[in-house]
């Protein structure tokens, strides 16, 4: 797959039909496992409101730098 069309996949409008879909799709046992997992982790990396706020402030001008630099938008 090329960028344009990564690009192009990522950034379509979903119809109201295919967002209705996805929101009724029941969220798996092993999706909840895992986003509990991930959950425990960052709680216990960035046990601080003030500490996680750093990562995501950090986080936010990373994928900031890179849609600048790469154009993605």
């Amino acid at each position: 797959m090329t960028s344009r069309a990564i690009r192009d996949a990522i950034s379509r409008t979903l119809t109201p039909e295919e967002v209705r879909e996805a929101l009724e799709e029941p969220i798996s046992d092993a999706e909840r496992t895992e986003v509990e997992s991930l959950i425990r982790w960052f709680t216990t990396r960035y046990p601080s409101a003030e500490e996680r706020l750093a990562y995501v402030r950090q986080a936010y001008a990373r994928w900031r730098s890179d849609v600048d630099r790469t154009g993605l938008r």
